[in-house]
């Protein structure tokens, strides 16, 4: 076995330019595969961080309306409101019902006006909840406390960069906040989630004045007294909000969502596409192992008399099919290994420009089954691909393979 590899190199090598245009369609398969679905790893693992909620117990339940454009409520007519989550609350399978508020405004800083959106903060023991909601924490300064009136605290992004106000913004610096006074409290530990490293934060009532909401809220975070009961609460809190809408099943105006559903839900969404670009990518592959057969082809051509050569000292059949038909496999695998070496090398540079996109921090990581599987992969196409010409070359009768 060891010779035959020997043989099958030293003929690749003669064969020169040839040998690289076969591997090319093999190549460029092999890489969109791998590239396409290391980035789409990385992809789903940057979705996933983007959603920011740590417990796996919360429903989030927002009213209908063009909010794919905007925040939370965005373009809604019928609102949630304080009463709904009142109502949610005394479901027995609800431990809390928080209203939250999370309107899109105008910040000034250093003379410049930037935009973005805020957060509201309820006072009391609400307040510890939502924190373990969205499992944040100050890295610089300290987090909101009850009784703050004239304090904020924001994302991540206003302090580690200067990019948008020409300065990095400190604990204890002042920003003007729909024209209004505040001073920076604390800054929030980096999460990697576009939403919260920019957002900024407030105490509700202080937020409420600022941009005149009196009884609607955006949406209702809903933490359940058992991660067991999700479905259960779900069902009932969707039942409870038809009957206060006045709505049918199937005509809701409103959405109640967990963590693992929308991410379920972005996921499918993701993985169709993935696969589809995968099967078109598979398409190269296809032509390289067509390349293969007609290399291969052409080469038991042009080496008749070697062949004839090969079986006047002795060959077998075997033997001259084995040679072929590792030859057009260590084809398949030379492309297929340098397809795997640029396909790795795009989805890790792909990774990180996606976190440079989102702010967000997913390591770049090595699938090895998936190469594994891609070498092993391109190995058995470049063989299948040269059975034929292996045939053909073992059929070969020696006394006219060397006249020829």
């Amino acid at each position: 076995m060891k010779d035959y590899f020997n043989l099958a190199l030293n003929n690749l090598r003669h064969r020169g330019i040839r040998s690289w245009l076969t591997l090319l369609g093999i190549f460029i398969g092999v890489m969109a595969v791998v590239s396409l679905i290391s980035l789409g790893t990385g992809l789903k693992m940057a979705v996933g961080a983007q959603f920011g909620i740590s417990s796996t117990e919360v429903i989030t339940v927002q009213a209908g309306g063009i909010s794919a454009a905007g925040p939370p409520g965005t373009g809604v007519t019928n609102k949630l409101t304080r009463d709904d989550a009142e109502a949610i609350e005394k479901i027995s399978s609800v431990d809390v019902a928080i209203p939250r508020m999370m309107p899109t405004g105008k910040m000034e800083f250093n003379d410049v006006v930037g935009f973005g959106m805020a957060m509201s903060v309820p006072d009391g023991e609400e307040r510890k909840v939502v924190y373990e909601m969205v499992d944040v924490e100050a890295i610089a300064g300290r987090m909101l406390k009850d009784g703050d009136t004239n304090k904020v605290v924001l994302g991540w992004n206003f302090y580690n960069s200067d990019d948008a106000f020409g300065e990095k913004i400190v604990p204890g610096k002042t920003v003007l906040i729909q024209d209004e006074r505040f001073t920076v409290a604390g800054i929030l530990k980096k999460k990697g989630s576009f939403l919260f490293d920019n957002m900024v934060l407030m105490n509700e009532d202080v937020l409420a004045d600022l941009f005149d909401y009196e009884e609607d809220v955006d949406l209702i975070a809903v933490k359940v007294k058992n991660k067991d009961l999700m479905e259960r609460a779900k069902e009932d809190i969707e039942k409870l909000m038809r009957q206060r809408r006045d709505v049918d099943i199937g005509k809701e105006d409103f959405s109640v969502s967990t963590p693992d559903a929308m991410l379920d839900t972005v996921n499918s969404v993701l993985g169709g596409v993935q696969a589809f670009i995968v099967i078109i990518a598979s398409i190269s592959i296809l032509v390289g192992a067509v390349g293969i057969v007609n290399t291969m082809t052409t080469s038991v051509l042009e080496r008749r008399k070697e062949i004839g050569i090969m079986k006047a000292i002795g060959a077998r059949n075997s033997q001259i099919f084995m040679q072929f038909l590792i030859e057009s496999g260590l084809l398949g695998l030379v492309g297929g290994l340098v397809g795997v070496v640029f396909g790795v090398l795009v989805g890790v540079l792909g990774v990180l420009a996606i976190n440079s996109w989102i702010g967000g921090e997913v390591a770049p990581s090595i699938d090895f089954v998936l190469v594994g599987g891609a070498l092993v992969g391109s190995f058995l196409i470049g063989a299948i691909a040269g059975i034929v010409p292996a045939l053909n070359a073992a059929k070969e009768n020696p006394v006219e393979a060397l006249r020829g």
